[in-house]
């Protein structure tokens, strides 16, 4: 009998304040949808450093002729032979290296060729005008800076380059997009929980004289309570349920159909569903708790009857 007088009240309610119960549950599906697409956004994050990081690697560029002229790093003159067989020894000896790969002339010619081969200046270039480099394997990507000191500025050495440098950049960026969602989040979740206080003290307001008659017959606070504040858990659970279909639909089409990231842009290591999967229970119970424990702190001065 309390069951489905609660359920009855919970119905009346909603229906009661329509339009204020529409409001909340956008502004709860909208903000839990940022709330997911952050979280997503962090895994994707970090899945791409876990991919890109693996691979990425420190080139020491060597001098030759023509940088012996033009650069101060080099005024020495190009690399030597013995100059080159000290650079090598001394990276196998190092303990974060991992492997060391030698590009000479022709093969850096080459690959400019194949990567810039419409470029106008690829036409004036010849093999003897490209720089002979070492590509450094790193055991950790983040000791980098150990391999700048010991060879930056040494004889023979034009420049030391981290390709690590260009990725923190993008993921600077990246990351600076993800708390600016995070923001906009948070504006949401204040507009909803605001929404969700006022549609509960009109709904009280509107229904004083039965909660009245209610205290004075001797109900106890919950029982009074419970309507109001699982009208706001419904509508938020609602908004929550929305927000779930927000990401699972957003994960498809940007990613698998429609737009099809994953096939466009191959060198992405995207998250998988099992990321989006293991955030809809979180997004489902904040939905509930949320609007719940704000109808129970707005309640508490309309029962002093």
């Amino acid at each position: 009998m309390r069951a489905q007088f609660v359920l009855s009240e919970i119905g009346v309610g909603l229906r009661r304040n329509l339009t204020m119960t529409f409001a909340v549950i956008v502004s709860v599906a909208l903000s839990l949808a940022l709330f997911g697409g952050s979280l997503l956004m962090s895994d994707q994050v970090s899945t791409m450093k876990g991919y890109w990081y693996d691979k990425v690697n420190v080139s020491i560029f060597l001098c030759n002729k023509s940088d012996a002229e033009s650069d101060p790093n080099c005024a020495k003159g190009a690399v030597t032979d013995d100059q080159k067989d000290r650079i090598l020894a001394d990276l196998k000896k190092m303990a974060v290296v991992d492997n060391v790969t030698h590009e000479s002339q022709d093969e850096a010619y080459k690959h400019y060729k194949e990567q810039f081969g419409d470029s106008p200046l690829a036409a004036s270039l010849t093999p003897d005008q490209m720089q002979e480099s070492y590509r450094i394997k790193l055991k950790d990507p983040e000791k980098y800076q150990v391999i700048a000191t010991a060879f930056d500025g040494r004889d023979g050495v034009q420049s030391v380059q981290d390709q690590k440098g260009i990725l923190d950049n993008l993921f600077g960026l990246l990351n600076g997009m993800n708390w600016a969602a995070r923001a906009v989040m948070a504006l949401m979740l204040v507009v909803a929980l605001m929404l969700i206080v006022n549609t509960v003290r009109v709904s009280a307001f509107s229904r004083r004289r039965e909660t009245g008659i209610m205290r004075l017959v001797g109900a106890s606070g919950f029982y009074i309570q419970a309507p109001f504040i699982a009208e706001a858990a419904v509508a938020g659970l609602i908004g929550g349920t929305v927000a779930c279909g927000f990401l699972v639909i957003a994960r498809y089409f940007i990613i698998d159909h429609g737009l099809a990231l994953s096939e466009k842009l191959n060198l992405i290591n995207f998250i998988g569903w099992d990321a989006v999967l293991t955030k809809l229970p979180l997004i489902l119970a904040t939905s509930l708790l949320m609007p719940a424990l704000a109808a129970f702190f707005a309640l508490r001065k309309y029962l002093k009857v």
